[in-house]
């Protein structure tokens, strides 16, 4: 047989097993996603045309297999509406899509905006105004942001900035029930976007830089009734650990490690705060998530491994209980929160399948987690890393350079990544179809100095002096096409002069959709990399880029432009950039945003 046959063969067998591919939607029925790589399967997969939860789906892909824009067509894009939330700040989120109703969460205060699609230029038709405690602004620690809302039986259900959970009726913008999840006069503030898990809904905290005490909390979505909680630090009845926790590692095995790894009482402003993404797992009924960094960033203050901090947590969505967790940095030094998306995907791994969790973490790394066990298969740097010089996949420990560990008194210097990390927040996209992990990321480095602060209740409980700068290689920015499988970059698109920092949607039609600091919205081919079609909007692009069929059937695209946020805010008025330790260091490496960018509030739709 000769190879060009041979080639065709394989081509034709790869092709009819991705039509038989099949993945649990939603409601838990099954339907074929076309275009998937052989043995790749979504976990659960967005439902025809909506965009109804934060990321589309419950595995954290951003992948929305809508093909109607695509590699051929891209380049007719136009602006088919754009809506002002009039609030020119940091706009982190993405719209929601129900029903033909477009929902978007406003920063502080927070305002919910319904828009009506079936209408020409989409006009309002209502706005909730939840009216949450001014105070709230004082006590954020990283501008007034929203990361967004999930739609459930009929609620749009969203967090406060002052720590209040609300939802409200999607046909006719009233409030149907709101709970408190924190308290502002500890410092605890809510700016992560909930999901809806079987009539469950799942809420974290903002505050780590304020002493918080990190916690999920779940919520009856019904009522608003709170259901339990799980701390991250405390004894393991609190942090909701029982016979069934199995954790993969001996680091994390033992009882009460939560109080056993700090010094007596700093467990209590032990931080480990829940602000980024949740997944889930419906054939596992596990959910997902991240923590961020131990309370005092001097570590000094706090020696031990401080558990739950820095760790990725495994839990069923209905009891609270854990069924493992991995801390992927014992005794965090330099405030690499791991709040970041694990994105679940069933593929197949050195020669067989395996239900994975992704997460490319602030640390550099992108780890590869078998998602029952918690076992790490795979950590690899993404971005120029030298705090540590790689992962042993035995111990699930970082081999950590002592020349780079920060401690009080004592001034590190050239630490890369810096406390923003190689990767932020913003959540990457997984395409079934290329097998890549679409990733924005950051190469800034940082000087970094332990220094002595007293905890005093809902104010800054730091104790570090940082300034961060461009790392090496001539960027600062870069946006990336990751080979999972292969643990290898494909290709890349750099930024010399700022960080990328926008959400990534990843598309049926090989469009890959991402925005820049400038206000810059791209469209690239999903497998090159070429950027096949860009559009400058108002303001620097923060959000994250989502996709919709409209009642015409067509196809659009919607992003916000709002420049704001840790790196962002620097470019907001109220922030001066004459202290290159200002903004918990970011003003270092921020400086000339303010020459680049303005401040904006616009939702902009794309339609061909």
């Amino acid at each position: 047989m000769n190879r060009t046959k041979l080639f065709l063969l394989i081509a034709i067998f790869a092709s009819i097993l991705a039509t038989l591919a099949t993945a649990q939607n939603n409601s838990g029925s099954t339907e074929t996603i076309p275009g998937e790589l052989a043995g790749f399967h979504i976990v659960s997969p967005v439902a025809a045309g909506e965009w109804a939860m934060p990321a589309g789906d419950y595995g954290n892909t951003r992948y929305s297999p809508l093909d109607k824009i695509n590699t051929g067509n891209v380049q007719n894009l136009h602006v088919v509406a754009t809506m002002s939330t009039g609030i020119p700040q940091g706009h982190e989120g993405q719209p929601l899509v129900v029903n033909n109703t477009m929902y978007v969460v406003t920063p502080y205060p927070n305002n919910l905006m319904a828009f009506d699609l079936t209408q020409p230029g989409f006009p309002q038709k209502w706005i909730y105004h939840p009216n949450p405690q001014i105070a709230a602004v004082g006590i954020a620690c990283c501008d007034v942001v929203n990361r967004g809302a999930s739609y459930a039986n009929g609620y749009i259900i969203y967090n406060l900035l002052d720590s209040y959970t609300v939802a409200v009726d999607a046909n006719t913008g009233k409030e149907v029930w709101r709970t408190k999840v924190g308290d502002i006069k500890f410092g605890e503030t809510t700016t992560m976007a909930p999901i809806v898990v079987k009539g469950v809904v799942l809420v974290g905290d903002s505050g780590g830089e304020l002493g918080v005490r990190g916690r999920l909390t779940a919520l009856d979505s019904k009522t608003g009734k709170i259901l339990w909680r799980a701390f991250n630090s405390g004894s393991d009845q609190d942090a909701r650990i029982g016979s069934d926790f199995r954790p993969f590692y001996a680091k994390d095995r033992g009882k009460d490690l939560g109080l056993s790894s700090w010094t007596p009482g700093q467990w209590k402003m032990g931080g480990g705060t829940i602000w980024g993404w949740i997944s889930y797992d419906p054939e596992l009924n596990l959910i997902y998530y991240g923590t961020g960094n131990p309370g005092v960033w001097n570590p000094d203050m706090r020696p031990g491994d401080n558990k739950w901090s820095i760790t990725i947590w495994a839990r069923n969505p209905e009891t609270g209980y854990a069924k493992w967790a991995y801390q992927i940095v014992p005794h965090d030094a330099w405030d690499y929160d791991e709040i970041m998306e694990n994105v679940l995907i069933d593929m197949p791994w050195q020669g067989k399948s395996r239900k994975l969790l992704i997460h490319p973490g602030r640390t550099g790394y992108v780890f590869v987690l078998d998602r029952e066990t918690g076992e790490v298969l795979s950590a690899e740097k993404f971005e120029p890393v030298n705090w540590s010089s790689g992962y042993d996949l035995k111990t699930g420990l970082p081999a950590i350079d002592p020349e780079k560990r920060t401690h009080f008194g004592h001034y590190a210097t050239h630490i890369c990544p810096s406390s923003t990390g190689a990767k932020e927040f913003v959540p990457s996209s997984l395409s079934p179809r290329t097998g890549y992990l679409y990733i924005s990321a950051h190469n800034t480095c940082m000087d970094y100095e332990g220094t002595s602060v007293n905890y005093i209740a809902g104010t800054p409980y730091l104790g570090a002096s940082v300034r961060m700068y461009p790392g090496p290689g001539g960027y600062q920015g870069e946006f990336m096409a990751w080979d999972i499988q292969k643990a290898r970059k494909v290709w890349s698109i750099k930024d010399p002069d700022l960080p990328v920092y926008s959400g990534v949607l990843s598309t049926g039609g090989d469009v890959v959709f991402y925005g820049t600091m400038e206000g810059w919205f791209r469209a690239v081919d999903a497998r090159s990399g070429k950027v096949l079609w860009q559009f400058k909007t108002a303001s620097g692009i923060v959000g994250n880029p989502m996709t919709f069929l409209g009642p015409d059937g067509k196809q659009y695209v919607a992003i916000y432009s709002g420049i704001g946020g840790w790196m962002g805010a620097t470019a907001l008025p109220s922030v001066s950039t004459d202290d290159p330790y200002g903004a918990l260091g970011a003003v270092g490496a921020m400086k000339q945003i303010k020459a680049k960018t303005q401040p904006g509030d616009l939702v902009y739709v794309f339609g061909y």
